[in-house]
Formats: C-alpha cells, sequence, structure tokens
C-alpha cells in the first residue's frame, strides 16, 4: 500500500496567527518500506523568522528568500501525494498548515481522514511514555546521529522507520517460511530450518477405554472402515 511519510517545519505553532510553512518533507513508502522517492522543498514564508522558531530549525529568512512560494510548487506537491494516506507525527500540527497553505492557494483542504497519526499510534502502544520522535527513534535504536536540528526530510526519514516499528516491525518468521519453501533435497527434505527433537516423546492422550472404544467401533465397521484399507 503507497503512503506518504510527511514533515514541515513552520515560522511558529499556529497558522491563524499569520505563521507559515517554510519546508516540506515527503518520503514515499510502499508496504511500509522507502520506495527512494521524496518531495522535498524549501518555502519563502513571506514574513520574518522568529528566532525561537530559527533555533528549532536553523532556517533563517536570508536563506528562505529566494525560495519559492507555496503557490508556486502547490501542484508538484499534490501531484506527488496523490490520494495516498498521509503519515505525519502529530498530525494535527502540520494538516493545519498545509490546509492553511492549500486554501490560501485556492486549492481543497486535506480531510483529517487522509492523516495517520503516529504520535497516536505511539500513545496507543506505549501509554504514558515520552512519545517524541527523539524518543521513539530511541526506543526502536533508529539512527539519530544526523539529527543535529530538525528537518522536514530527515525527520520523514526517521518518522518512515519509527512507522515501521509502530507497524509492528519486520514480519518474524520471514527467514524460517523461506527455508520452509526452499527446494527438496535428495533425501526429500528441505536443507534448512528444522525443528530440534524433542528430548522426551510427548505422552499419548488417549486412556486405554478411548483406545479400545476406538478399536470396537472400527470393528462394526467391518469392510466399509477406511483405515483397514491404508493400514
Amino acid at each position: 500500500m503507497r503512503e506518504i511519510v510527511l514533515d514541515t517545519e513552520t515560522t511558529g505553532l499556529d497558522p491563524e496567527n499569520g505563521h507559515r510553512i517554510v519546508e516540506i518533507g515527503c518520503v514515499e513508502i510502499d508496504n511500509l518500506l522507502p520506495t527512494g522517492r521524496t518531495f522535498h522543498v524549501y518555502l519563502n514564508p513571506e514574513r520574518d523568522m522568529p528566532a525561537e522558531a530559527e533555533a528549532v530549525h536553523g532556517l533563517s529568512a536570508d536563506f528562505l528568500a529566494d525560495k519559492p512560494r507555496f503557490i508556486e510548487i502547490v501542484d508538484e506537491f499534490l501531484d506527488f501525494i496523490g490520494d495516498a494516506p498521509l503519515v505525519i507525527h502529530n498530525a494535527a500540527f502540520d494538516m493545519r498548515f498545509l490546509n492553511a497553505e492549500l486554501v490560501r492557494a485556492g486549492r481543497e483542504p486535506l480531510p483529517p481522514s487522509r492523516a495517520v497519526d503516529t504520535l497516536a499510534l505511539a500513545r496507543t502502544r506505549f501509554p504514558g511514555a515520552n512519545n517524541t520522535l527523539d524518543a521513539l527513534c530511541t526506543r526502536f535504536n533508529v539512527d539519530l546521529s544526523a539529527r543535529e536540528k530538525h528537518g522536514a526530510l530527515l525527520d520523514s526519514e526517521l518518522l518512515a522507520a519509527v512507522y515501521l516499528h509502530l507497524k509492528g516491525g519486520p514480519q518474524p518468521g520471514l527467514e524460517l517460511a523461506s527455508d520452509l519453501a526452499a527446494p527438496l533435497g535428495d533425501d526429500g527434505h528441505t536443507s534448512g530450518w528444522a525443528p530440534p527433537p524433542r528430548p522426551r516423546p510427548l505422552q499419548p492422550r488417549l486412556t486405554e477405554e478411548e483406545r479400545r472404544a476406538h478399536e470396537e467401533m472400527v470393528e462394526s465397521l467391518g469392510d466399509k472402515a477406511l483405515w483397514r484399507k491404508f493400514a
């Protein structure tokens, strides 16, 4: 199933107070694994950059001054995400900003049902725990060494790895299944995995009374008993 892991960086916390998106990063995944296709853009927010926001993502107003405006990349963005579900950490935040930008650009807003909120998934799986992206990466041993500041594309790549673990991780038993599907050897058995022998045979579950009753039932069937044909 195609999904888009998405993250944004902004000038602040609330689009209703005039804050804008300054970076969008998207990673395409198929069946929970990255396909290698990404979408990444820096945006001119057409306003100043508050110091507290710059401290988070490191994007200055000077750096963003010559970058495209959202309206100039909106069609490319919508083409990339298509109709796929959007996997977002704390989805309500990013969806509010994306929809504010889309409405400003004269496009239809994205319905809330498009979003898969990994923060909600994490809170269900780890209630009461620290479920920030950093904390989840640490919990799942996802490498954070490249993350000095927040960055939309890098964070999307990290979130894609976290999402795989939140959805159950690599399927257990795949190697076992591969071994069992191996061609038969000369001895008629697979050359791969096989269960070890039991240290002691299982004890029979039939009582002596049940065994005699079964024999009497088979005897009563006479020649119709299939057991006799394969004995």
